[in-house]
């Protein structure tokens, strides 16, 4: 569970302070990091000493440890100095050093597990209350679910970079459950959706170097019961589908702004072919022009007021009035009607949708 690189930089750390020489190994005497540059010489008594009943051993004026896990052996640690007393009290610490290594990311391991299984809903209820006690995982607290979505390509060392950003609040989780997609369980103190959205843009910025590629990020509800957190991965993983479709310029995107959006993106597509050919019959909403649909969405902006709309186009009152008349006279749908601005509108999303599952397609 412990990574070579951990290994690697732990022993280095050490090696700088105390100028003697570690190597680590699993007790099939394959060397797993090392401050010495030739370890082969290390490999057949690793495995006779990983053997052996005894606990250190001296070989070769070389110090070795066994480190367990449990009551498996995880490594064989080999020490080595010029000052044998040092050598030796410097591996018993390292020794220890490591154990705790050990325990630490055995216990990350089994949190991380937990978090996966519950987001995924693999858990009975009453296996969620009691993994969490054992774990020392408070159940009713306010917590929501981000979802952190890398465009383009697998995730490298963004999944250690954002672990990194959250290391310093004990009560936050950051997992993945597939390649392309990191997930953050944060702990909230208030239900303040504006603390979430500072979070968002902290993530982002953290991963800005990624040559280019977007990275979004969405998230679902505050939930105030653990057994509640795979409702809000659910909700976060809906808001970035979606939000592909209707908010293709957002790299933030959270459930609460779909609105009819997610109903849509539920459809059949049969079923939005039948719709729009019931609205615009032969005519296509692709016939409409960049000036007709201006003016539409400036008229939807400013809730069908059309004084407020014609001067923000600036254009004159009757100008505009002329273009909604236009447009009911091609759809049979006057805008400045409510029942027919909202038709108007779904038939509109309905249209961006068909074009998003038709790119998908090729």
């Amino acid at each position: 569970m412990i990574t070579n690189q951990i290994l690697q930089k732990t022993i280095e750390g050490m090696n700088a302070i105390t100028k003697v020489n570690f190597v680590v190994t699993d007790p099939e005497g394959i060397s797993l990091a090392s401050t010495v540059s030739d370890v082969t010489e290390f490999g057949r008594p690793a495995v006779e000493f990983a053997q052996s009943p005894a606990e250190s051993q001296v070989i070769g004026g070389r110090q070795f440890f066994k480190v367990y896990d449990e009551k498996s052996l995880e490594f064989v640690l080999i020490t080595m100095s010029d000052d044998e007393d040092r050598a030796q009290m410097m591996g018993k610490v390292m020794a220890l050093q490591l154990s705790e290594l050990v325990v630490a990311y055995k216990e990350r391991f089994d949190r991380d597990n937990f978090i996966k299984n519950l987001l995924l809903d693999n858990l009975l209820l009453v296996d969620i209350y009691n993994r969490a006690k054992k774990l020392h995982i408070e159940a009713n607290a306010m917590r929501i679910v981000m979802v952190v979505k890398l465009e383009g390509e697998k995730y490298g060392d963004e999944l250690e970079k954002i672990r990194n950003l959250f290391s310093g609040f004990s009560s936050d989780f950051v997992t993945a459950v597939d390649e392309d997609s990191i997930i953050i369980v944060k702990r909230l103190a208030t239900e303040d959706y504006a603390d979430v959205e500072d979070t968002a843009k902290t993530i982002i910025d953290a991963l800005e170097d990624r040559d280019d590629e977007k990275v979004r990020v969405s998230y679902g509800t505050v939930v105030r019961d653990i057994k509640d957190v795979s409702r809000s991965y659910k909700e976060a993983t809906m808001a970035l589908d979606v939000g592909k479709v209707f908010f293709s310029d957002k790299q933030i995107i959270a459930y609460s702004v779909l609105g009819i959006g997610r109903l849509i993106y539920q459809l059949p597509i049969p079923l939005c072919k039948m719709f729009i050919g019931e609205i615009f019959g032969d005519k296509s909403p692709d016939e409409f022009d960049e000036e007709t649909l201006t003016t539409i969405d400036k008229f939807f902006e400013n809730s069908l007021n059309v004084s407020e709309t014609s001067r923000q186009l600036y254009i004159h009152r009757n100008t505009l009035v002329y273009r909604l008349d236009k447009i009911q006279k091609s759809t049979g749908l006057d805008l400045r009607k409510f029942d027919d601005a909202i038709t108007f509108k779904i038939a509109m999303m309905v249209v961006e949708y068909m074009k998003y599952m038709e790119e998908q397609d090729f």
